[in-house]
Protein backbone atom coordinates (compact mmCIF):
# COMPACT_ATOMS: atom_id res chain seq x y z
CA UNK A 1 0.00 0.00 0.00
CA UNK A 2 0.60 3.50 -0.63
CA UNK A 3 0.23 4.50 3.12
CA UNK A 4 2.22 1.69 4.13
CA UNK A 5 5.74 3.62 3.06
CA UNK A 6 4.69 6.44 4.42
CA UNK A 7 4.32 6.07 8.35
CA UNK A 8 4.33 9.77 9.32
CA UNK A 9 0.59 10.35 7.80
CA UNK A 10 -1.87 9.98 9.76
CA UNK A 11 -4.50 7.43 8.50
CA UNK A 12 -8.17 8.43 7.92
CA UNK A 13 -10.67 5.86 10.21
CA UNK A 14 -11.83 4.59 6.51
CA UNK A 15 -8.13 3.19 6.17
CA UNK A 16 -7.37 2.45 9.41
CA UNK A 17 -7.16 -1.01 10.47
CA UNK A 18 -10.32 -2.31 12.14
CA UNK A 19 -9.11 -3.86 15.22
CA UNK A 20 -11.51 -6.12 17.17
CA UNK A 21 -14.26 -5.71 20.02
CA UNK A 22 -12.01 -7.69 23.05
CA UNK A 23 -8.25 -7.62 24.12
CA UNK A 24 -6.52 -10.15 23.30
CA UNK A 25 -3.73 -10.41 25.26
CA UNK A 26 -3.18 -10.49 29.17
CA UNK A 27 -2.06 -7.69 31.17
CA UNK A 28 -0.59 -7.80 34.51
CA UNK A 29 -2.26 -7.14 37.33
CA UNK A 30 0.65 -5.66 39.28
CA UNK A 31 3.01 -2.83 38.61
CA UNK A 32 6.51 -4.38 38.33
CA UNK A 33 7.90 -1.65 40.10
CA UNK A 34 5.44 0.09 42.44
CA UNK A 35 3.15 -3.42 43.48
CA UNK A 36 -0.48 -1.19 42.43
CA UNK A 37 -2.91 -2.52 40.46
CA UNK A 38 -2.07 -1.25 36.64
CA UNK A 39 -6.09 -1.30 35.87
CA UNK A 40 -8.98 0.16 37.64
CA UNK A 41 -10.46 0.72 39.92
CA UNK A 42 -7.72 3.04 41.14
CA UNK A 43 -7.56 4.46 44.81
CA UNK A 44 -10.36 7.50 45.90
CA UNK A 45 -8.09 11.21 45.54
CA UNK A 46 -6.03 9.94 42.91
CA UNK A 47 -6.11 11.37 39.19
CA UNK A 48 -4.94 10.29 35.61
CA UNK A 49 -2.90 11.86 32.70
CA UNK A 50 -1.75 10.52 29.87
CA UNK A 51 1.19 11.38 27.95
CA UNK A 52 2.58 10.32 24.40
CA UNK A 53 6.61 11.15 23.85
CA UNK A 54 8.09 9.07 21.94
CA UNK A 55 8.70 5.30 22.52
CA UNK A 56 6.70 4.05 25.69
CA UNK A 57 9.55 1.82 27.41
CA UNK A 58 11.69 5.10 28.45
CA UNK A 59 8.76 7.47 29.07
CA UNK A 60 7.42 5.20 31.67
CA UNK A 61 10.16 4.54 33.93
CA UNK A 62 10.32 9.06 33.65
CA UNK A 63 6.87 8.92 35.05
CA UNK A 64 7.06 6.06 37.99
CA UNK A 65 10.63 7.04 39.38
CA UNK A 66 8.46 10.28 39.99
CA UNK A 67 7.37 10.49 43.38
CA UNK A 68 3.77 11.01 44.31
CA UNK A 69 2.85 8.78 41.08
CA UNK A 70 0.39 5.51 42.13
CA UNK A 71 1.25 3.48 38.91
CA UNK A 72 1.71 3.26 35.22
CA UNK A 73 0.89 1.72 32.52
CA UNK A 74 1.81 2.20 28.74
CA UNK A 75 -0.86 1.90 25.91
CA UNK A 76 -2.06 3.17 22.93
CA UNK A 77 -4.61 5.78 22.39
CA UNK A 78 -5.08 8.77 19.55
CA UNK A 79 -6.20 6.42 17.04
CA UNK A 80 -8.84 4.24 15.64
CA UNK A 81 -8.54 1.21 15.94
CA UNK A 82 -10.18 -0.92 19.38
CA UNK A 83 -7.77 -3.07 21.09
CA UNK A 84 -4.70 -2.75 18.90
CA UNK A 85 -1.70 -4.86 19.07
CA UNK A 86 1.68 -3.70 19.04
CA UNK A 87 2.29 -5.18 15.58
CA UNK A 88 -0.96 -3.08 14.37
CA UNK A 89 0.55 0.10 15.95
CA UNK A 90 4.13 -0.66 14.03
CA UNK A 91 2.01 -0.46 10.85
CA UNK A 92 0.86 3.20 11.39
CA UNK A 93 -2.35 2.22 10.44
CA UNK A 94 -4.31 2.44 13.38
CA UNK A 95 -3.52 6.38 13.92
CA UNK A 96 -2.20 5.41 17.27
CA UNK A 97 0.01 7.07 19.58
CA UNK A 98 2.49 5.14 22.42
CA UNK A 99 1.53 6.45 25.40
CA UNK A 100 2.17 6.25 28.72
CA UNK A 101 -0.93 5.99 31.46
CA UNK A 102 0.05 8.09 34.76
CA UNK A 103 -2.15 7.72 37.69
CA UNK A 104 -1.11 10.08 40.79
CA UNK A 105 -1.69 12.07 44.19
CA UNK A 106 -2.34 15.44 43.42
CA UNK A 107 -1.90 15.68 47.45
CA UNK A 108 1.88 14.68 46.66
CA UNK A 109 2.72 15.48 42.96
CA UNK A 110 1.31 18.30 40.93
CA UNK A 111 -0.16 18.19 37.52
CA UNK A 112 2.34 20.97 36.16
CA UNK A 113 5.20 18.94 37.86
CA UNK A 114 4.14 15.97 35.41
CA UNK A 115 4.01 18.26 32.63
CA UNK A 116 8.10 19.15 33.35
CA UNK A 117 8.71 15.47 33.38
CA UNK A 118 6.84 15.19 30.26
CA UNK A 119 8.97 18.19 28.40
CA UNK A 120 11.93 18.11 30.00
CA UNK A 121 12.20 13.69 28.81
CA UNK A 122 11.57 14.53 24.57
CA UNK A 123 12.02 16.70 22.03
CA UNK A 124 8.75 17.97 21.42
CA UNK A 125 9.75 20.14 17.84
CA UNK A 126 10.13 16.97 15.67
CA UNK A 127 6.68 16.18 14.74
CA UNK A 128 6.08 12.14 13.99
CA UNK A 129 9.10 11.13 15.22
CA UNK A 130 11.42 11.03 18.20
CA UNK A 131 15.24 11.14 17.81
CA UNK A 132 15.77 7.73 15.42
CA UNK A 133 12.24 6.43 16.00
CA UNK A 134 9.76 7.65 13.19
CA UNK A 135 6.46 6.89 12.65
CA UNK A 136 2.91 8.82 14.00
CA UNK A 137 3.00 6.25 17.07
CA UNK A 138 6.02 8.50 18.30
CA UNK A 139 4.13 11.91 17.98
CA UNK A 140 4.51 13.95 21.22
CA UNK A 141 0.92 14.38 22.56
CA UNK A 142 -1.03 15.40 26.05
CA UNK A 143 -4.47 13.93 26.49
CA UNK A 144 -5.93 15.69 29.06
CA UNK A 145 -9.26 14.72 31.64
CA UNK A 146 -11.22 17.72 31.98
CA UNK A 147 -10.75 21.40 31.36
CA UNK A 148 -8.70 22.27 34.49
CA UNK A 149 -5.80 19.84 32.81
CA UNK A 150 -6.06 21.29 29.23
CA UNK A 151 -5.56 24.73 30.50
CA UNK A 152 -2.91 23.57 32.61
CA UNK A 153 -1.21 21.80 29.45
CA UNK A 154 -2.35 24.72 26.74
CA UNK A 155 -0.15 27.46 29.56
CA UNK A 156 3.01 24.69 30.07
CA UNK A 157 3.00 24.59 25.97
CA UNK A 158 2.86 28.10 25.37
CA UNK A 159 5.50 29.21 28.49
CA UNK A 160 7.97 25.88 27.56
CA UNK A 161 7.87 27.54 23.74
CA UNK A 162 9.41 30.95 25.24
CA UNK A 163 11.88 28.97 26.58
CA UNK A 164 12.40 27.24 23.50
CA UNK A 165 12.92 30.02 21.45
CA UNK A 166 15.28 32.24 24.11
CA UNK A 167 17.64 28.91 23.20
CA UNK A 168 17.34 28.60 19.60
CA UNK A 169 15.16 25.31 19.60
CA UNK A 170 12.38 25.07 17.19
CA UNK A 171 8.87 25.41 17.37
CA UNK A 172 6.75 22.67 19.53
CA UNK A 173 4.77 20.04 17.57
CA UNK A 174 3.22 18.71 20.69
CA UNK A 175 -0.92 18.20 19.96
CA UNK A 176 -2.89 18.71 23.00
CA UNK A 177 -6.11 16.76 23.14
CA UNK A 178 -9.37 15.55 25.28
CA UNK A 179 -8.01 11.79 26.97
CA UNK A 180 -9.76 9.47 24.46
CA UNK A 181 -9.86 5.60 25.20
CA UNK A 182 -6.14 4.11 26.50
CA UNK A 183 -5.95 0.32 25.09
CA UNK A 184 -3.31 -0.84 27.39
CA UNK A 185 -0.84 -2.42 25.32
CA UNK A 186 0.78 -5.73 26.07
CA UNK A 187 2.57 -7.33 29.42
CA UNK A 188 5.79 -7.22 27.38
CA UNK A 189 5.66 -3.92 27.15
CA UNK A 190 4.58 -3.25 30.64
CA UNK A 191 7.49 -1.47 32.80
CA UNK A 192 10.23 -2.79 30.04
CA UNK A 193 12.92 -1.29 31.02
CA UNK A 194 12.72 -2.47 34.53
CA UNK A 195 12.38 -6.08 33.08
CA UNK A 196 15.33 -5.32 30.84
CA UNK A 197 17.70 -2.90 32.19
CA UNK A 198 19.89 -2.61 29.27
CA UNK A 199 17.20 -2.56 27.08
CA UNK A 200 16.24 0.06 23.92
CA UNK A 201 15.53 3.71 25.44
CA UNK A 202 15.48 6.16 22.48
CA UNK A 203 14.04 9.33 24.72
CA UNK A 204 16.27 12.71 24.60
CA UNK A 205 15.27 16.08 25.99
CA UNK A 206 16.01 19.44 24.41
CA UNK A 207 18.64 20.19 27.67
CA UNK A 208 16.02 23.73 28.04
CA UNK A 209 14.84 23.39 31.62
CA UNK A 210 11.43 23.46 32.25
CA UNK A 211 10.60 24.61 36.27
CA UNK A 212 7.72 23.41 38.49
CA UNK A 213 4.99 26.37 37.76
CA UNK A 214 6.34 26.97 34.29
CA UNK A 215 2.54 27.23 33.55
CA UNK A 216 2.65 30.44 35.73
CA UNK A 217 5.27 31.51 33.54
Amino acid sequence: MLFGRDKTRMPTADEALRGRDHRIFPVPATHAVLGTPLEPPFPEGTERAIFGLGCFWGAERRFWETDGVHTTAVGYAGGHTPNPTYEEVCSGRTGHNEVVLVVYDPARVSYEQLLKVFWESHDPTQGMRQGNDVGTQYRSSIFTFGPEQRAAAEASLAAYQRALTAAGKGEITTEIVDAPTFWYAEDYHQQYLHKNPLGYCGLGGTGVSCPVGVAEA
